[in-house]
């Protein structure tokens, strides 16, 4: 049975190289472009941006499913060592986290949308700016996995497979 599945290459994955980081940059943008327009968009009265946004907003919450899912298969293909286990849990729960907080936002902005296209509330863009600093944290554990651990790098990978780490 195990020889129906691909053998996994230099960096410990049955595909040429990591795809979570390709999805999960473009959640990042559509979702903080997304409060960036609403946040425009409200204090220049443009309702164009606002609709602009909304879509950015729904694209971002389907994606980062995709996201997510990538990641769990990539997480369980990475083998954390040391201190890259914690980071790895806790920017593994964010990101479930954060793809329910962008499902709920998205559906109270959908329900704001039909009841007033042309503006906003000032606590739905307190929750935008809440996403914004959740997502930069998100980054940042993101970056330490790979900048500073290594996980699914050539190098880190060998040196697990040779038993050095």
């Amino acid at each position: 049975m195990l020889e129906l599945l691909p053998a996994l290459n230099d960096h410990n994955l049955p595909w040429m190289d990591t795809l979570h980081p390709i999805v999960v940059h473009f959640v990042i943008a559509m979702a903080l472009i997304a409060f960036v327009f609403d946040l425009v968009g409200v204090l220049a009265r443009k309702p164009a941006l606002l609709e602009v946004s909304f879509w950015n907003l729904l694209f971002a919450t389907a994606a980062i499913f995709v996201a997510v899912i990538l990641g769990q298969v990539e997480a369980g293909l990475a083998a954390p060592y040391g201190g890259a286990r914690r980071i790895l849990d806790l920017h593994t729960t964010l990101g479930w986290a954060l793809a329910g907080i962008l499902s709920v936002l998205t559906g109270w902005r959908y329900v704001l949308r039909n009841q007033d296209s042309q503006t906003l509330p000032w606590p739905f863009l307190g929750a935008g700016a809440l996403l914004s600093l959740l997502i930069g944290v998100q980054v940042l554990l993101g970056d330490q996995l790979i900048w500073t651990y290594g996980l699914h790098t050539v190098k880190v990978v060998a040196a697990m497979r040779e038993g050095l780490i």
